[in-house]
């Protein structure tokens, strides 16, 4: 089993979402993570998934997808030069000012933006990979007890420049 990403391009009308993420559900797969968004051609979003499964079920889920009449394009990103990034915030909260400085310490080492701060709370953005998210995420955990997470999936695109190599 190992984490796989896929981009579709689908057709950007009611429904389809639903569609597509009841395709893995009907069939049990789990999803790790789906982005949806317009694209530049307003009747077209793309979606990009990532899936755990080995590459017998990969194979499965590639040709459902291709299958499926909404389904404009599917691209396979996991052997693939992407650039990807996922969105997270953390809000810190009953902060002293003491946390509050070490929260800004960590953003410049860290390279997270600081995005909103009130009386006992501070509230950042990182907009990196799953990977590094994960360890900042992990920092905050051991650091302050109190936090609310927000992550969004990941959004991913082929690289140019390993392409022009």
């Amino acid at each position: 089993m190992e984490k796989r990403w896929l981009s579709l391009y689908v057709e950007n009308r009611v429904g389809v979402l639903a569609k597509i993420s009841g395709l893995f559900s009907g069939k049990s797969y789990n999803l790790q993570s789906l982005t949806v968004g317009p694209t530049e051609d307003e009747t077209v979003s793309r979606m990009t998934i990532a899936v755990e499964s080995d590459d017998a079920t990969f194979e499965q889920i590639k040709k459902q997808l291709n299958r499926s009449v909404e389904v404009i394009k599917v691209i396979d990103y996991t052997t693939m030069s992407i650039r990807m990034k996922e969105i997270m915030f953390i809000k810190v909260k009953s902060c002293t000012q003491r946390d509050k400085n070490e929260i800004f310490q960590m953003a410049e080492v860290f390279r997270f933006l600081v995005k909103d701060m009130g009386k006992d709370s501070v509230l950042i953005e990182a907009i990196r990979t799953e990977a590094k998210n994960n360890s900042i995420l992990n920092v905050f955990k051991s650091r302050f007890t109190n936090i609310e997470v927000v992550r969004g999936g990941s959004v991913a695109i082929d690289s140019i420049s390993m392409q022009d190599r």
